[in-house]
């Protein structure tokens, strides 16, 4: 040829050799992905919640949508592709060039690098076999397709499921791969002397010539927010609690102990149940978040991991009453409330509990006023009306009024002004894991491997550990209903309850329901309150269409089962 043709200005896999830059692309990629960017408020496909969004994806499952065609659960694209690109990263981290005028600092950054990327893939293959793991139509136990190496041209992309105990046993091992390079909980600053000098080389054994100095480049707190070792052992725990559970395992007590020595790990090296955190609760309140001061290391003891702070009023916007400019789109349910026990502990459904239908919000656990707001209760000043004669907050008044009596305040930043006059914004973030929910896993576990006063190898049982949550939400002391519960089965009870309470609208609802298989069909429920306040009719809102000889597990993609001849759907869809 007389003229070769030029390359075009596309970047090509050679430049992530060159460009340390590109190649973190390849990771920062998958973090984008991270399911737990945003609370999903599926709640509103649970007996927790319903949405006033009539297009709402999630109330189209809800009422009889759900198909392997419709799933606005599926996470099966987005976590095969985070891996893949995971995959890629990590056959070319040895490679690049991180530090090339230091090669102690250079290694260093593979040395972590690889315990990010083991750490990341153990987490996509956890949340893909949460959505996807079930009973397949060949009546086997099935998880995921299980990718650790990059898929090129010419590779047979045509991959079977494996069984959901070998998958579940690739988690571990990534994650206890992870551990390996994650050696430090958590990143942050070391003192330079000799002592920590001598740590350090034990941390990182792979690269000679570390010291203080060099390990604070690469596992300071500047990296604070990536996935850590702490992050890693809660991950542990979250996938033992999902492989106990009812709905893919006999109940083994080994598998319920597994599950509970993993959360125990955490909890342990987080100060035991004196290391709960006593505004835990309210982590997301503007006091508590405004608190937060990352340029001197002042983070809420709450958060395991979070996403970076945000600046917005997205939320308020969203789920504010219409008469604070908001439109009201989350509307917790009858079924929700009901589950908020007396003040003194006791369920409402307990003579006990001095509940006063006539009055059905006064001496009530303070989460439910924590998290919801009913009729009479006040926001921003303003008191909110949801009966007849309330305006535009009453119950199916307009289009942005409530559909059950009910709108949500948990999550919410009082300080978001939302009138046009006066719009503002506040500082939020997103929650990949925190504390209580390792608590409550524990709690889960423990009661089920041991009984409610079983103790762990931290010493501490189920029961401690209830009692200690609810404590902290107010339940006034002694908690004479928590001593009454002495079977499993009640304690079970009680537990769940909990984590239903603590965990509310932060997406495990949907999930919880289907892993206990619990009865899925629960109309979810609202109130109609007359003008006085003084009448209180429960009523129907919305059914739960669910088939429960199959809705438990979620779908496969069709069209992945179309392409795939090796990929068997689940069973039912």
């Amino acid at each position: 040829m007389l003229i070769d043709p030029l390359d075009d200005n596309h970047s090509t896999l050679n430049r992530v050799y060159k460009d340390q830059s590109y190649a973190e692309g390849l990771l920062f990629t998958a973090y984008s992905k991270l399911p737990t960017v945003s609370f999903p408020f599926d709640e509103v496909a649970t007996d927790d919640a319903v949405t006033n969004d009539k297009f709402n994806v999630y109330l189209r499952m809800a009422t009889g949508q759900w198909s392997a065609q419709f799933n606005p659960e599926d996470q099966w694209t987005n976590c095969i592709s985070a891996i893949m690109y995971l995959n890629r990263f990590q056959s070319v981290v040895d490679s690049v060039p991180w530090k090339n005028s230091d090669p102690v600092i250079n290694d260093l950054f593979i040395w972590r690098l690889k315990g990010e990327v083991y750490a990341l893939r153990g987490l996509f293959e956890y949340h893909l076999l949460q959505r996807t793991g079930g009973v397949g139509s060949n009546g086997q136990l099935l998880g995921i397709p299980i990718v650790t190496k990059v898929l090129d041209e010419g590779t047979d992309f045509n991959i079977p499921r494996a069984g959901f105990t070998e998958s579940v046993t690739q988690i571990y091992s990534d994650l206890d791969k992870a551990l390996q390079y994650l050696t430090m909980l958590d990143y942050k600053d070391l003192t330079a002397n000799a002592a920590n000098d001598n740590l350090v080389k034990t941390l990182v054994p792979g690269v000679p010539g570390v010291n203080v100095t060099k390990y604070n480049v690469v596992f300071g707190s500047s990296w604070n927010q990536r996935i850590s070792g702490r992050i890693v052992k809660a991950l542990k725990a979250r996938v033992a609690l999902l492989a106990a559970s009812p709905a893919f395992s006999d109940g083994s007590s080994q598998l319920w102990d597994k599950a509970a020595n993993y959360a125990d790990d955490v909890i342990n090296i987080s100060g035991g149940i004196a290391g709960l955190d006593p505004n835990g609760h309210k982590y997301y309140d503007a006091t508590r978040v405004g608190a937060i001061k990352l340029s001197s290391g002042v983070d809420q003891k709450e958060m395991i991991w979070r996403s970076a702070l945000v600046t917005n009023n997205t939320r308020e916007a969203n789920n504010y009453p219409p008469s604070l400019f908001g439109d009201g789109r989350v509307n917790p349910t009858q079924n929700l409330v009901d589950a908020f026990p007396g003040a003194n502990g006791f369920p409402i459904s307990n003579p006990l509990s001095q509940f006063d239908p006539a009055n059905p919000f006064a001496k009530r656990d303070p989460r439910l006023a924590l998290y919801i707001l009913y009729n009479g209760a006040t926001i921003r000043s303003t008191k909110i009306i949801t009966g007849v004669g309330g305006g535009t907050n009453a119950k199916d008044s307009i289009e942005t009024s409530t559909r059950t009596g009910y709108y949500l305040r948990k999550l919410l930043n009082e300080n978001v002004n939302m009138d046009p006059k006066a719009t503002s914004t506040q500082r939020h973030y997103e929650v990949h894991m925190r504390f209580t929910e390792l608590f409550l896993i524990y709690a889960e576990a423990a009661n089920e491997a041991w009984g409610p006063d079983g103790v762990g190898p931290s010493g501490f049982s189920a029961r401690q550990v209830i009692a200690a949550i609810r404590k902290r939400a107010g339940i006034s002391q002694p908690d004479n209903y928590l001593a009454s519960v002495t079977s499993k089965d009640n304690m079970r009870d009680l537990i769940r309850n909990e984590r239903r309470l603590e965990l509310c609208f932060e997406g495990f609802r949907f999930w919880d329901l289907r892993r206990w298989k619990a009865d899925l069909t629960v109309p979810a429920k609202g109130v109609n309150i007359n003008q006085n306040g003084t009448t209180f009719n429960v009523v129907d809102v919305e059914p739960r269409v669910y088939d429960k000889n199959y809705m438990y597990y979620g779908p496969i993609p069709q069209n992945e089962v179309l392409k795939y001849s090796a990929i068997i759907q689940n069973k039912g869809w």
